[in-house]
Formats: structure tokens, C-alpha cells, sequence
């Protein structure tokens, strides 16, 4: 039977030596992998409160930092990945005073745990930063490039992952309101704001991997991507909102997506994932903004649903080739839209849906080996990529498994 999850694996080669450099012969050796290669996300947002204090630079009290310490541990010990706010008219308010080190702050707090750090978004027209709007329309989209030139060259290290522009597809009609990157989208065109802003990220960090992300998985999504890369643009990825507030999209509908997105030969990464464990969203609504409820509470049969869902999904997007990140966007309930989207209730406690991805993710997808070495102190593995452990003759030394190579020496 041929294994589904072939592409998250690889096969090494060990050769294991003694401390005087001889080969370890004959002895036991147990390897343990440490943590995944793929990228297993949510929204990390409560780490910035946490460690940065609040907006105003206020101390958070004792009980508020024990209940987001005790939220976010239980978080990311199933997740290795976390998403942090960059929206502009949230991160800077009043023109030359970004939010950065509440950010930065945050930021460590993932990096000392290892855990991966993405920035969202360096241009969106939504929470947008009113001040813009004093500008021209040349005049906004130089502070558009400069913003970006900035907030990507002062993290550079501690956030190289980026979603660079969000929701092109829909920018230039966006008629909820009025705002400053509608108004330069609309005058300059979609194709000219991507190249801008990609091209300016890539010059603040070269090494940073840049995202295209957008919630419209219509053909008009696949022909901006189209025009893009035959503009010239790098896109390092292609993101995929995938919020199922009306319902499960179910593994049709997500197959048709992996097959539709996958043509372009780039990975994937489903950014923005939700799904619901109570009441679902009604059909008829066209903006998910809209439908806007004081409480939206879980049930414990939407609960099991939710588990289903998402074990599901997850396990079809993790078997596929070109997906190498799944982002879980609520951490837990009553966050957007009040929904009850999270793997944690808000009272922190563990929805089923959170116990079966930890199964998942902690202990089926995970691997361990005990075997012994040959006679020339080798040991042949094959495991999920990302990093290991090998203990053997009283040391332990970590090594990567990442497909890249065929063996290496311990």
C-alpha cells in the first residue's frame, strides 16, 4: 500500500562514532524526532500582549499572564508556527510611531521556544491607517514601499516570513469603505501594487520567503497569479485563505483547491483556516464581516464535528506534495467574529478537535526509533522530516532530516 504521507517524509543514513572517532559498532541508538519540518500554525497575537505589554505600554497583571501563558503553551505545544499582527492602522496608529517593540517582543517570545514567526500583512486595504488618506496617491504609495522597506529590514532574522499583500483579488472594487491602498490599487492597477510591495520586501530581506495570500479561490485568483508571474514577480508562495464559516468545505471542494493552486508549481500554505463547533454561518451572507452576533458559543456537537473536520483536512493537506504549512487562525474561541473557531474554549480548556490534533501531530505523524548499529556503526531510518535527536553510547547529538541528504555522520 502506498503511503499518503510519502512527500512529508525521507530516508538517511547514519554513521555513528565514538567519542575517540571510531565507528560505533553494534550499539543501540534511540531516535527521537524533535520537532516537524512542516509548519503546523496559528494566530500567535497573545504573545505580544504577553510579552510586550499592553498598546499603551501597560504591565499585563498576574492572572491576565498566567491565563495567556497557560493559553499559548497548550498552543504551541502542538504548533511549531505563529502568525503576528502587522495590520497598519493597528501596528501604527499615528504616523511614525510603530507598534515594534511590543512586536519584537512577542516575536522572541516564539523564537526562544523555536517556534516559526510570520508577519501579517505589509499591505492590505483593510485596517488600514486613516493617516494615509492625507496623502496623495503617488505620496501613499511610496509610504506603502517605505513601511515595508522598514518593518521587514527591522525584523529581518526574527520574522522571514511574510504575507506581503492580502485580498488583490478583491482590493480595487473594495467599496466598504474608503482607504488609501483601494484608492492606489484602483489608480495603478493590481499588477504594479504587487511588483511594488514584493519588490520592496525582497530588498529589506532577500532571504525572506514572500507570500501572495488572498480568500478568493476563484479562477480570478488563479489569473492574478498568472499575470504576476509573467510580470516577472517572485512569489515564494501562494497563500490560501480557507475560513469555513458557512461550513466545511469537505475533501472535494479542498482537493479541487490543492489541484487548481497546485499548477503553478510553488508551495502552499492554507494561511487562514477556521472552522466553526457551533451554530454555522448562514449562506446568504456574502461578507463574512457581516454577520456580526454578540456571542456565538460552541456546542458540544458541533465540538465533535469540528474535530472531524479538521483531522480531515488536516490529513489531506499534509499528505500533498506542494502544502507546507496549515495555519489554524483562532487559537481559541471568541476571537473573530466571536466565532467558536478555536482548539481551545475561552476558558483555555481543550476542545476535541485540539486533543485529536496533538494525536496527530505529537504521536502519529511524529517518529521514534530504537535500533542498533551495524558493524560499521551505521543505522538506516526513514522518518517525518525536521529535527532529531540521536542518543547512543551516553550522548545525544541533534541532527536535521530533511531530504537534502543521503547521510550523515553523528
Amino acid at each position: 500500500m502506498e503511503d499518503r504521507f510519502k512527500y512529508r517524509k525521507a530516508a538517511l543514513k547514519l554513521r555513528l562514532l565514538s567519542e575517540n572517532g571510531s565507528p560505533a559498532a553494534n550499539q543501540e541508538v534511540k531516535i527521537s524526532q524533535k520537532s516537524h519540518q512542516f509548519l503546523f500554525g496559528t494566530g500567535g497575537f497573545d504573545a505580544v500582549e504577553l510579552a510586550g505589554g499592553g498598546p499603551d505600554g501597560e504591565a499585563v497583571d498576574e492572572k491576565r499572564a498566567a491565563f495567556l501563558n497557560d493559553k499559548l503553551n497548550k498552543i504551541f505545544t502542538v504548533n511549531n508556527y505563529a502568525t503576528l499582527p502587522f495590520y497598519l492602522g493597528r501596528y501604527e496608529p499615528q504616523e511614525g510611531k510603530p507598534d515594534e517593540t511590543r512586536l519584537k517582543a512577542g516575536a522572541r517570545w516564539f523564537e526562544q521556544r523555536n517556534i516559526a514567526r510570520k508577519g501579517h500583512p505589509l499591505c492590505w486595504h483593510t485596517v488600514c491607517a486613516p493617516w494615509l488618506m492625507n496623502y496623495s496617491n503617488a505620496e501613499i504609495l511610496q509610504k506603502v514601499i517605505a513601511r515595508i522597506e522598514r518593518d521587514v529590514s527591522a525584523f529581518a532574522g526574527l520574522i522571514d516570513i511574510w504575507d506581503v499583500i492580502n485580498e488583490v483579488v478583491i482590493m480595487p472594487v473594495f467599496d466598504k469603505y474608503d482607504n488609501a491602498v483601494t484608492r492606489i490599487c484602483r489608480e495603478y492597477g493590481q499588477i504594479r501594487i504587487v511588483k511594488e510591495v514584493f519588490e520592496a520586501a525582497r530588498r529589506a530581506n532577500p532571504n525572506a520567503v514572500l507570500l501572495l495570500n488572498d480568500f478568493d479561490i476563484s479562477k480570478d485568483y488563479e489569473t492574478l497569479i498568472d499575470k504576476c508571474l509573467q510580470a516577472g514577480i517572485k512569489i515564494d508562495v501562494i497563500g490560501i485563505q480557507s475560513h469555513q464559516h458557512q461550513g466545511y468545505w469537505g475533501a472535494e471542494k479542498v482537493c479541487d483547491v490543492l489541484e487548481r493552486f497546485s499548477r503553478f508549481g510553488l508551495p502552499l500554505h492554507f494561511t487562514e483556516n477556521t472552522l466553526i463547533s457551533g451554530e454555522i454561518m448562514p449562506s446568504h451572507i456574502v461578507d463574512l464581516n457581516d454577520w456580526q452576533v454578540e456571542q456565538w458559543p460552541t456546542t458540544p456537537e458541533g465540538e465533535q464535528r469540528q474535530a472531524r473536520e479538521m483531522t480531515e483536512m488536516y490529513e489531506i493537506l499534509f499528505s500533498h506534495r506542494q502544502v507546507e504549512a496549515i495555519t489554524t487562525w483562532s487559537c481559541s474561541d471568541n476571537a473573530w467574529l466571536h466565532a467558536p473557531a478555536g482548539l481551545l474554549r475561552t476558558d483555555n480548556s481543550e476542545k476535541p478537535s485540539y486533543k485529536a490534533l496533538k494525536e496527530k501531530i505529537l504521536n502519529e505523524w511524529r517518529t521514534e526509533i530504537c535500533a542498533r548499529a551495524d558493524s560499521d556503526g551505521c543505522v538506516a531510518m526513514e522518518g517525518f522530516k525536521g529535527v532529531y535527536e540521536a542518543s547512543f553510547m551516553g550522548k545525544t547529538v541533534s541532527f536535521n532530516l530533511d531530504g537534502k541528504a543521503d547521510s550523515v555522520t553523528l
